[in-house]
């Protein structure tokens, strides 16, 4: 089922799928949209799968507010009274599920972090590559942006799927400059984290964002870590089944209370 969920005067696109288990809640990427969960969403068959755009993204209209990922995501978990889930968030998706588990640990089942970005993690600081961002995104550039994402998070091939998946992000990423808040720290407290979790990550990913899994899956007590073959920062597109097996194995047979 289609929804549109609000979140303060704006709205997200939301797809809210019925089935049994713990509700699993897909969380995209910044370089793509929630598209990019098309092939692992069969797997799930029979589960209650929950999957949205972020602001700006995908279908999602534009923020005309200030939001946080973690604030929405609280909105639309309250909205569709999900009360404890398993998180699935890849890379921007990623930090948003941490986030949360950090902030309601009793509502959260498990984690899948797919390439996850950690708000807090102390990352070099990348001025050629954000000094290009910054020339493409002034002038709007959204060919150049696309193909500076492709780039930098797309090793594995610049297919169809790949490309639909940056066209589909770059104009969210203008709203979040304007409005969009950041999220509280939490690479310092990932050893608070008590949920079975597992990270995964690809071995055509960027060296820093490979850097930033490993260093995740070492803090939080009990992670398993897992090495992608092949696979870039769209873990979900370049391998469905490893992902889609992985969410199954830890939502288990779980019923949601």
């Amino acid at each position: 089922m289609e929804l549109r969920i609000s979140v303060g005067q704006d709205e997200l696109w939301a797809e809210h799928l019925a089935g049994g288990g713990v509700p699993i809640v897909l969380l995209h990427p910044g370089i793509g949209d929630s598209r990019v969960w098309d092939l692992v969403l069969p797997g799930l068959s029979g589960r209650r799968v929950l999957r949205y755009d972020v602001r700006g993204f995908g279908r999602s209209p534009q923020p005309t507010t200030e939001f946080s990922l973690l604030k929405d995501l609280e909105t639309t978990l309250d909205q569709l009274d999900l009360q404890r889930v398993l998180l699935v968030g890849c890379s921007m998706g990623g930090g948003t599920a941490l986030s949360f588990t950090l902030a309601h640990p009793d509502r959260v089942h498990g984690l899948v972090l797919l390439c996850p970005g950690v708000p807090g993690f102390p990352r070099p600081e990348e001025a050629e590559l954000d000094a290009e961002y910054d020339v493409l995104a002034a002038k709007r550039d959204i060919e150049g942006l696309v193909q500076l994402g492709l780039r930098d998070g797309a090793a594995a091939g610049a297919d169809d799927a790949a490309v639909a998946q940056l066209r589909a992000a770059v104009p969210g990423w203008f709203g979040q400059e304007e409005y969009q808040q950041p999220d509280p720290p939490v690479y310092d407290r990932l050893q608070e984290i008590q949920v079975p979790s597992v990270v995964m990550v690809g071995d055509k990913d960027r060296p820093i964002l490979a850097a930033v899994a490993g260093a995740t899956a070492a803090r939080i007590p009990g992670c398993e870590f897992i090495w992608m073959s092949g696979v870039d920062h769209l873990p979900s597109l370049r391998d469905p089944k490893l992902v889609t097996d992985t969410i199954l194995r830890l939502a288990g047979d779980y019923e949601a209370g």
